[in-house]
């Protein structure tokens, strides 16, 4: 309601939740379309369903996309946009990050190239300044980025910033270039008022309105845009994907092995092509019953949004995060491991950080200096549930950054953030029909004896 008004939006737009994974982000630019969006900039996750699925949405958007250093895609990004409000001229030049290839699968990225951010803008921002009024650049770089960002390009009058998530309840003024952001999830409205004198800001306020649907009446077109994806998400989520010949476990994942646990620790290894995985019990949150597995079974074990990360461990490292898996079994704790490729044994009575013994890496001796991949999820490899190791070999492998929900450094092996568990284990009861994973021995419960526990 507040005229003239430009809508923005910076990125990571189509991914993030369950109703745009399952449409691959159509039902956010149907919303985005109804909205009346002016401009967004790409993401790195717009990447994450593959540049057809991109430039499908690309088509179906009534608005600009913009990525000035995306080179590749000339007929569907664009690198900037000018837009005439009120007799003012506003170039609006879109930009996302550099690590783009590094946070999303290659496939997807493939033939495309992602040039240096500063150098980018200050191209193009000399390109526009003199044709129009007002400067904004739209990223999806991060916060502390905009800031570099600003320091570096001289001409910007505003930046509208993405990727970091952040909550900037005020603007921030970086010489003469207003930085703005606003949170996640469409937990607020950013808004940014300008004043402008003879085609010059004079004044800025910038803040962040939270957004609270309970309190709001329903927009007519969104809420049957809701309403069509509801029914066809209520009716996905009963469609049978395959057979479990056996109950699968969920009850017990915190306190001793069980199929449900290696099912899925089984699935992340062969998925990742890592040579053994380590996942949290806590991640499973309830059994799936013998006979016929729908999408909904899947989604109500793993309701996280998580994904697949490995990363190079030493064995002592691998000793040192089964020692932590296993240190509160008697609490019940999430932190108990499920395994794949391992097995070992351990005192539940033993001191704890002395229970694990007779540790196997696809049934050879775990070798103390030996490295290994290990594939976990995203959770613990950023330290979730208290497992450090995990966050620790990754720090000591390079900058460790977890900018846009993304990790990278060089212990990091495989590292894609565009599928979420819950759909690569639907792909992988629908490929396979027939479920019927077992207990078989990998975590074995033992007594301190004289040698162990001590």
């Amino acid at each position: 309601k507040e005229k003239p008004s430009l809508i923005l939006a910076a990125g990571d737009m189509i991914q993030g939740n369950t109703w745009a994974n399952l449409f691959q982000g159509k039902p956010a630019i149907e919303v985005m379309n109804a909205i009346g969006f002016h401009a967004m900039v790409v993401g790195n996750h717009e990447f994450d369903f593959g540049q057809e699925v991109l430039k499908e949405r690309i088509r179906e958007a009534k608005f600009p996309v913009l990525g000035a250093n995306v080179l590749g895609l000339p007929a569907f990004i664009k690198p900037y946009v000018i837009k005439e409000i009120n007799g003012l001229k506003v170039a609006i030049i879109g930009i996302v990050t550099e690590d783009t290839p590094t946070s999303t699968h290659p496939d997807n990225v493939s033939g495309l190239n992602f040039l240096p951010v500063s150098d980018t803008v200050d191209k193009y921002v000399k390109e526009v300044r003199d044709k129009v009024d007002i400067v904004i650049v739209l990223t999806h770089i991060g916060y502390n980025a905009d800031m570099m960002l600003a320091n570096n390009v001289k001409g910007i009058d505003v930046i509208v910033g993405g990727h970091s998530h952040t909550k900037t309840d005020k603007h921030l003024l970086v010489g003469n270039t207003i930085i703005v952001q606003s949170w996640e999830h469409g937990l607020a409205l950013g808004v940014l008022d300008l004043k402008i004198r003879d085609g010059k800001i004079v004044e800025a306020d910038g803040r962040l309105e939270e957004i609270k649907p309970a309190s709001m009446s329903k927009k007519d077109d969104v809420a049957l845009i809701v309403e069509k994806y509801s029914a066809q998400m209520n009716a996905l989520m009963k469609q049978a994907i395959g057979e479990a010949l056996i109950d699968l476990d969920g009850k017990n994942v915190r306190i001793k092995e069980t199929n449900l646990g290696n099912f899925f620790a089984d699935m992340m290894r062969n998925e990742s092509g890592a040579e053994a995985a380590i996942i949290n019990g806590g991640g499973l949150r309830t059994s799936i019953k013998k006979g016929t597995i729908t999408m909904h079974d899947v989604y109500s074990v793993l309701p996280f949004n998580n994904y697949i990360v490995s990363i190079k461990l030493s064995g002592k490292q691998i000793r040192e995060t089964l020692e932590y898996g296993v240190s509160a079994v008697e609490l019940k704790e999430g932190r108990f491991p499920q395994v794949s490729g391992i097995s070992f044994t351990y005192a539940p009575t033993g001191k704890s950080g002395s229970r694990v013994d007779s540790i196997r890496v696809n049934n050879e001796p775990l070798e103390p200096d030996k490295i290994y991949v290990v594939a976990t999820n995203d959770f613990l490899a950023a330290g979730g549930d208290g497992y450090q190791t995990f966050r620790e070999a990754i720090k000591a492998s390079g900058d460790f950054s977890t900018t846009g929900g993304v990790m990278k450094a060089s212990a990091i092996v495989y590292n894609n953030a565009g599928k979420w568990l819950r759909d690569i284990a639907v792909q992988y009861v629908t490929t396979r029909q027939k479920i019927n994973p077992a207990v078989e021995g990998r975590i074995r419960e033992v007594s301190c004896d004289a040698t162990f526990c001590k």
